[in-house]
């Protein structure tokens, strides 16, 4: 009876063991279900790959990935080798960490950037403003003809204006010898022109030919070297205000014309001459970040001065 209770026993464990196998192997995941989800997870990483590139590189510039194979974990004497899918898990995680940390660092940046160019439309906005020229009201002008003879008193006659102060003679003469080139390309002689108004000196007569020369070729690849020698102009001959508007305006228009660099250099000039010390270092972080590699040996050290006049703690 003993043995017979005692074989009663071990049929009911054997028959619960097999059940718990049966169990767990329902319950685990088949291995083309584990393929499906490393699948479905890989294709949201291409996709928010290239929801990536398309923020960092509007233009469609390829965005090649820097992102290397984890090492391989140490293997402990005895314990089971690795699957397949469980590698290509561990990379997926891997991929989708770094791109998480990647997609940060993007939005961070597009901050900074909105913020940047939002205090400058407000500095835009505050120097045109004081530039525009002020309107007189009609009843500042004093009483009219009528009106006085109205009130008995004799219309005295205007005051003389005084003259313009235009060019003298000899200025018009000087600048009529500046040679105007003629090679058949009318944007770059219209740049051209304006170079060598500006080199000779002659500020307002080049700031009118550059400026021109941006509104008229705008499309351009010279224009990127025209609206900075524009606000070159403007900086030389003691306009920092509008030089500042003219840099940032080239810089915000054309970021990868030939003279990008050089607006945003010259605009931390500018702002320094304003007394804005903390928004030139605000314009020099821009331009590390964005050219940092491509920076000639002058603008780098114009930078590094400019930094030190503003007292940039970064």
């Amino acid at each position: 009876m003993v043995k017979a209770g005692y074989k009663s026993g071990i049929i009911m464990r054997n028959a619960f063991f097999a059940m718990a196998a049966l169990a767990l192997v329902a319950l685990a995941p088949p291995l083309s279900a584990q393929n499906v989800s490393v699948d479905v997870r890989v294709d949201r990483l291409e996709k928010e790959m290239r929801a990536v590139q398309r923020k960092v590189f509007p233009a469609g510039a390829p965005l090649e990935a820097e992102i290397a194979r984890p090492a391989a974990p140490a293997v402990v004497p005895g314990s089971p080798a690795s699957t397949p899918v469980a590698d290509l898990t561990a990379r997926v995680n891997a991929l989708e960490s770094q791109l998480a940390s990647i997609t940060g660092q993007v939005e961070e940046n597009a901050f900074k950037l909105k913020q940047l160019e939002e205090a400058f439309n407000r500095y835009k906005a505050e120097q045109e403003s004081r530039a525009a020229p002020a309107v007189v009201p009609p009843t500042a002008l004093g009483p009219s003809a009528s009106s006085a003879s109205a009130t008995g008193a004799s219309a005295r006659p205007a005051a003389p204006r005084p003259a313009a102060n235009g060019a003298s003679e000899e200025r018009k003469i000087a600048v009529a010898a500046i040679e105007r080139p003629s090679t058949g390309n009318e944007a770059d002689d219209a740049y051209t022109y304006g170079f060598r108004l500006w080199d000779a000196k002659f500020y307002p007569e080049a700031q009118a030919q550059l400026k021109a020369t941006v509104d008229k070729y705008g499309a351009s690849p010279v224009a990127s070297k025209a609206a900075n020698l524009l606000g070159r102009a403007y900086l030389d001959d003691g306009k920092p205000a509008l030089a500042s508007v003219a840099f940032y305006e080239n810089y915000q228009k054309r970021p990868k014309g030939d003279r990008a660099a050089d607006s945003l250099a010259y605009l931390g000039e500018a702002l320094i001459q304003l007394k804005k010390p903390a928004d030139a270092c605000k314009v020099y972080a821009e331009l590390e970040q964005v050219y940092g590699a491509s920076l000639s040996n002058g603008l780098r050290g114009m930078m590094d001065k400019g930094r030190t006049r503003a007292k940039c703690t970064a």
